[in-house]
Formats: C-alpha cells, sequence, structure tokens
C-alpha cells in the first residue's frame, strides 16, 4: 500500500467521523430530544474514532507505518 492511499484512507475516516458529528449536532437541534437519531450519529462517530485508532496503531504494530520522533 502506497503511502498516498495510506493518507487518503486516514482523511476518509476523518470525513466520516466530522459527518457523524455534524449529523448528530443537526438532529439534536431537528428532534428536539424526540428521537434516538442524535444518540445513533454520536455511537457511529465514536466507534469510527476508536477504529481509527486501533487501525493505526495495528498499521504501526505491523510495520505499515512509522510514528515520527516528537520534537
Amino acid at each position: 500500500m502506497n503511502d498516498s492511499l495510506k493518507t487518503l484512507l486516514v482523511i476518509a475516516f476523518l470525513i466520516v467521523i466530522l459527518w457523524n458529528l455534524g449529523a448528530g449536532l443537526y438532529y439534536m437541534l431537528v428532534d428536539k430530544g424526540e428521537s434516538k437519531r442524535t444518540v445513533n450519529a454520536l455511537t457511529r462517530r465514536t466507534a469510527l474514532s476508536v477504529a481509527l485508532i486501533l487501525l493505526v496503531v495495528l498499521a504501526n504494530y505491523m510495520g505499515w507505518i512509522e510514528f515520527h520522533g516528537g520534537p
């Protein structure tokens, strides 16, 4: 897997995470507590965030990516 594909995968995850965050905000304002759409959107966002973190840790463990040293 080349570097640009890895970058696009992470960016796609982040876009979907932000989309679900925005959907949760929208549903919270529109539904006013009458449905579970807000909870479902924020649950998906949390699950995607955890999946992204686990994916990055797994990729580092497998040697697909390498973390850079800090300053």
